[in-house]
């Protein structure tokens, strides 16, 4: 049967043509405020009202609102803005569906915190430094306090797409690897522990990596009283978000040691501000949010949404990356 969607994203070309002739035996409406910036809210639109499927970043009003639709997939991995008790709750009881697209993201933020483990064991990023600046050379100080992955120790803060996929990564590495989440059942390859079991743990791990949503149960989830559990001289990777973390508390704990690296991606605002400390922090580095980054994310999310929208159709229940 046809289904009319609405989607208010705005892709290239190639993508915008994929979606065309994916949805030739549907309707498509057009949002009249498209972006590329799939971390952007929406804006509220009458035309959702008559769709059967939303596909971007529709406005939560108009979701909740909506008679008609049955189903809803946000173009990103994050879905924050709509991780509440009233609008899973608003779903399940129309029957809606909710995804999302956290398998587009998920290989490329675990290959994102991988270069970086790698990096920072390697000594890759002072010897780059070096290059750049004084041409030094630290014979010594680079090839002698090099580190191995090899039989280390991960502790994953959050496990879902990324988590998943970083943990096939790390398994030629031989490592162990501990994940929290909220549900505690058994992954394989991975030792998943309930929250109050966290603080023993982060004393035990080489790396903890955080990767969180950004939900009421998250903010500042990673803040003093926990950094003060971890390991001396640990590496710290945020690939989740920015609001999951108290800065100042992740500053004091490079400045005193606690913590030997942060690698962060995403902060809280963005941009990061030029004069924010965490610029100029020992041992911090910063990516301007990429870690999802891939140059064919228009054709990935578009192929994602088309593959479920033949789920869809036929009637599937089970369609990749359903929250709700």
């Amino acid at each position: 049967m046809p289904l009319t969607i609405w989607c208010n994203g705005k892709f290239d070309d190639a993508a915008t043509r994929i979606l065309i002739e994916g949805t030739q035996a549907h309707t498509v409406i057009w949002g009249a405020d498209r972006s590329n910036n799939v971390l952007q809210a929406g804006k509220p639109d009458p035309t959702t009202a008559q769709a059967d499927v939303l596909f971007g970043q529709p406005a939560i009003t108009d979701c909740l609102a909506s008679k008609k639709v049955r189903w809803i997939e946000v173009n990103s991995a994050g879905y924050g803005r709509f991780d509440t008790a009233e609008f899973k709750e608003a779903m399940r009881e129309r029957g809606t569906a909710f995804t999302n697209a956290s398998e587009v993201f998920a290989d490329p933020c675990a290959q994102h915190v991988m270069a970086m483990m790698l990096a920072l064991g390697r000594n890759l990023l002072p010897s780059h430094r070096d290059q750049l600046t004084d041409h030094s050379w630290h014979y010594e100080a680079r090839r002698y306090h090099a580190t191995l992955l090899t039989g280390q120790t991960v502790l994953m803060l959050g496990y879902g797409a990324i988590g998943r996929r970083l943990a096939e990564l790390l398994a030629p590495f031989g490592v162990t690897i501990y994940a929290v989440r909220r549900q505690t059942k058994s992954e394989p390859g991975v030792r998943i522990i309930a929250e109050d079991k966290l603080s023993s743990v982060l004393g035990e791990a080489d790396h903890v990596v955080n990767i969180l949503p950004d939900n009421a149960s998250t903010h500042r989830f990673v803040n003093a009283r926990r950094l003060s559990c971890v390991k001396r001289g640990a590496r710290f990777y945020n690939v989740g978000r920015g609001s999951t973390v108290d800065d100042q508390a992740l500053i004091e704990s490079l400045l005193s040691g606690r913590l030997g690296h942060a690698y962060l991606d995403v902060f809280d605002p963005e941009p990061l501000a030029p004069d924010h400390p965490l610029w100029t922090t020992p041992n911090c580095y910063v990516t301007p949010h990429t870690a999802g980054g891939r140059r064919d994310q228009d054709e990935a999310l578009v192929k994602h949404f088309l593959a479920n929208l033949a789920l869809f159709a036929r009637g599937a229940k089970s369609l990749t990356d359903r929250v709700v």
